[in-house]
């Protein structure tokens, strides 16, 4: 379905969104400067889904998913995360929902000088009220949960690139968030890492529930994991739908895209 050939999204009485969708955001407008990066994006998440948004480099795709958390405020338009109004959050109202969402870096963002288990233990001695023990079987739980439950004594440069993201990954779940966000789970990764990654990517909406949002460029990823795909160009949404949607669509640019793939 083109962007155009939207229909207007259903909302309760209080303006919020139905409570089968857990994101959404409308009409959402974010400039740099003179560099007007998002014009006018609306899309939702439905529960339970993994929705992926696709596009070329500097189209403001992890721009987007920055909104979710408030780490960007929109120049105009609504972030709804959980049937709460984000972007009109602070405090601790905010905080709550911060805990709630996981969030996987693109580079992993995992702290050098910290073992494997302290950089988990460092999110949970912060953030939760578990004891010392609880947290040693909660990070032993998760790192067997991503099949390297043996590197918690190392560090993150004595692991490969594909440990690196499922660490990345067992730290966004610690807390055991309703949603993740993924800034390009993949980039780098050889075709059996990005395998890997992806199926525990399917594995946390199957087992768990999670609701996430993908940033991603990375077709094979892609295909794995998504339910719902956008295509962002110039800033606006030009395509939503299923990844074969986009894959068919007969927009030049998304014909160049998946081509280009």
């Amino acid at each position: 379905m083109s962007a155009d050939a939207q229909t207007a999204p259903a909302t309760t009485t209080d303006g919020a969104p139905p409570d089968d969708i857990v994101i959404a955001l409308r009409n959402v407008h974010k400039s740099f400067g003179q560099n007007h990066v998002l014009k006018g994006v609306s899309l939702e998440v439905e529960r339970g889904t993994s929705a992926v948004v696709m596009g070329g480099s500097g189209t403001g795709k992890s721009v987007l998913i920055k909104h979710v958390v408030k780490l960007l405020e929109p120049d105009e338009g609504e972030v709804w995360v959980m049937g709460q109004r984000v972007d009109q959050l602070d405090g601790d109202a905010l905080d709550d929902v911060r805990l709630s969402i996981g969030y996987l870096f693109q580079g992993g963002a995992l702290f050098d000088s910290m073992t494997v288990y302290e950089n988990m233990d460092f999110i949970l001695h912060r953030h939760s009220g578990l004891s010392t023990a609880e947290r040693r079987d909660r990070i032993e739980e998760t790192l067997d949960w991503v099949n390297l439950a043996d590197t918690g004594e190392k560090y993150p440069a004595e692991l490969s690139g594909g440990q690196k993201k499922r660490i990345g990954l067992a730290r966004a779940i610690i807390l055991q968030p309703q949603i993740i966000l993924y800034d390009e789970p993949t980039t780098g990764l050889d075709p059996v890492s990005v395998r890997t990654v992806s199926n525990l990517i399917v594995r946390l909406r199957d087992e768990r529930g999670i609701t996430s949002i993908s940033i991603t460029h990375d077709l094979l990823c892609a295909e794995i994991i998504a339910d719902s795909a956008h295509f962002i160009h110039s800033g606006e949404i030009v395509e939503s739908g299923t990844l074969d949607d986009l894959r068919t669509s007969d927009h030049p640019t998304l014909r160049e895209f998946f081509q280009g793939d």
